[in-house]
């Protein structure tokens, strides 16, 4: 069973969560087809946070070797970010340690695009501390969490694009998209940074990843159930009629 399949990934499930439920799935559909196997390759192109959903581009087999190159398409996010204070974690997860700033002018709408405007194309970007980043073979948030000052130097990312979908002070729904090793947490941290408000987020859904989108998506009760290869986009397909 060789072939790549897209995964509405649940909140509060990891990555790597959602990866062990596809290669069970595919497992026990190889085993219903007459084909006893023990181990099944799954991975997948581009880690979700926890409490991140949506599109999660799951390959099998051979077709693991393509989740780099997948992993390197624009990716596109709709983000809920609050403009009230800021976290340690950089999102709702660390909302109990929230510090709140005083605003006593919200933010205009053109105030807001100026900022956004500076967040936009090729930027540098500080990842947020609790990231999964290694520093000296330990993870950055594993350092944070034993009481270690962790910061993480700026690095190049690509903001495509940020459209304003909605905003009431101190609430804002932005449409994003942008390359590989974006954090979209540190982008409402510095846009926070750069109204004077604050800026964390909180909520995350991804759209796409490339050409793959929601549209193609699974949800994860699918994979209760063994999977079928008629479901899979089949890895020989040519590059041209690939999701691109």
């Amino acid at each position: 069973m060789n072939g790549m399949i897209v995964v509405d990934k649940p909140i509060n499930w990891t990555s790597m969560d959602v990866v062990a439920r596809v290669r069970r799935s595919a497992r026990d559909g190889m085993r219903a087809s007459g084909h006893p196997i023990k181990r099944v390759k799954c991975g997948h192109a581009g880690t979700l946070d926890p409490l991140a959903t949506g599109v999660l581009v799951c390959g099998i087999g051979r077709a693991t070797k393509r989740m780099a190159e997948v992993m390197g398409q624009t990716k596109r996010y709709v983000a809920g970010i609050c403009l009230a204070g800021f976290t340690p974690t950089d999102d709702a997860e660390g909302q109990a340690e929230l510090t709140r700033v005083p605003t006593d002018t919200p933010p205009t709408s053109e105030q807001l695009d100026a900022a956004l405007l500076t967040l936009t194309g090729d930027i540098l970007q500080a990842p947020p501390a609790y990231s999964a980043i290694h520093i000296n073979g330990r993870r950055a948030y594993e350092r944070v969490r034993a009481g270690q000052d962790v910061r993480l130097e700026p690095r190049p990312v690509r903001v495509d694009r940020i459209d304003v979908l909605d905003y009431a002070f101190p609430d804002l729904t932005l449409d994003i998209s942008c390359g590989k090793g974006t954090y979209i947490r540190s982008l409402a941290r510095d846009l926070g940074r750069a109204l004077g408000t604050g800026g964390y987020l909180t909520s995350l859904r991804r759209t796409a990843v490339g050409g793959f989108t929601l549209d193609q998506a699974f949800p994860i009760e699918r994979f209760e159930s063994p999977l079928d290869e008629d479901d899979l986009i089949p890895i020989d397909t040519p590059d041209a009629d690939m999701p691109a």
